[in-house]
């Protein structure tokens, strides 16, 4: 006997809600949304996830419901990741400009969906990458910009994340981690695997995902979403590699100093003290000499290193509400 689960995510208890697990085609590729929220009337908040390849919306069971209550958090597996990923996915198509017309395609019919003028759009990690060029393509489409752990400058980046590691790896006195890490020697790294590496210790010593170096507890959140099926969670590994394989170097070409240095949207950085995946300097560089006529802040989180939202997760919401809300939206 042969047991099938079937993704599906749990009915919204309100009048005015939407609770909808859906397939839509973007760029003529066929993509998967999860999109809740207590009330349609509610704005928009589309999440663009990291990666490439790395998808949040088993997560948002765990992390998302207090939005719920005041946005239409809408969650998009992108192109080859997640439940996304089809191994039939042109390789050509895995480029940024792709992305950018794939977000931009998604905006405009959540826009016509919900009957919204501006939606707000918040990425995280390689997500930012996407929103930041969306936002400064298409300013008049966005009440604001969000960038938790911000891209910067993607060469840079990779080498102050390598020196972090290293020096961690000798001050803890650990031998291994320091064979290992003047084994691959600094970037560029040869290949994934080498990248891997450093991401392994990057991780461990707190400058990653989390300051606590641990994956398993959102493995252990991510398993228990009713989103998706053990089949999803194959896909997911599958489009992780995916989208790294392809658009890794391209990705070494971001540097918004010079691509992005003005933005004509409300713009939010969240950054975590601890964060050298995107290393925090760059970040506070990037928002000391970005030019945002509309407004700019960076917001620090204490506590956290990669990813605030879920790390600080009260903060987070509280910052959304009673900052980013009262701000940029017209109640």
């Amino acid at each position: 006997m042969i047991a099938i689960s079937c993704a599906k995510t749990p009915q919204m208890e309100t009048p005015h809600g939407i609770a909808s697990l859906e397939k839509i085609k973007l760029g003529g590729v066929k993509q998967w949304l999860l999109i809740r929220g207590q009330d349609t009337s509610n704005p928009v908040l589309l999440f663009l996830h990291g990666g490439p390849g790395s998808p949040e919306m088993p997560l948002e069971h765990h992390f998302g419901r207090e939005l719920e209550k005041h946005f239409v958090l809408v969650h998009w597996d992108q192109r080859g990741a997640g439940k996304s990923y089809h191994v039939r996915i042109p390789e050509e198509t895995m480029n940024i400009e792709q992305f950018i017309s794939d977000a931009h395609e998604l905006v405009e019919l959540l826009r016509k969906r919900f009957g919204a003028e501006k939606i707000y759009v918040i990425g995280h990690s390689w997500g930012t990458v996407v929103g930041t060029l969306l936002v400064q393509r298409y300013p008049e489409l966005f009440y604001a910009y969000l960038g938790i752990g911000q891209c910067v400058d993607l060469q840079r980046n990779e080498v102050l994340s390598y020196q972090f590691v290293l020096s961690e790896a000798r001050q803890r006195g650990n031998l291994k981690a320091e064979r290992q890490l003047e084994k691959i020697g600094p970037p560029p790294y040869a290949n994934l695997r080498e990248l891997g590496t450093q991401r392994k210790w990057l991780t461990r010593f707190g400058g990653g995902i989390t300051r606590e170096g641990k994956y398993r507890p959102l493995i252990k959140i991510a398993m228990g979403a009713p989103e998706y099926t053990p089949a999803d969670f194959v896909k997911y590994l599958y489009g992780n590699y995916y989208g790294s394989k392809h658009m890794e170097d391209e990705l070494m070409t971001i540097n918004f100093l010079e691509q992005a240095p003005r933005l004509l949207v409300p713009v939010y950085f969240f950054e975590g003290r601890y964060d050298y995946n995107t290393p925090w300097e760059l970040v506070q560089e990037y928002y000391e000499k970005l030019d945002a006529p509309r407004g700019k802040h960076l917001v620090w989180f204490e506590n956290s290193a990669h990813s605030p939202n879920m790390e600080e997760p009260e903060k987070f919401l509280d910052v959304l509400v009673n900052q980013v809300l009262v701000e940029t939206y017209p109640f």
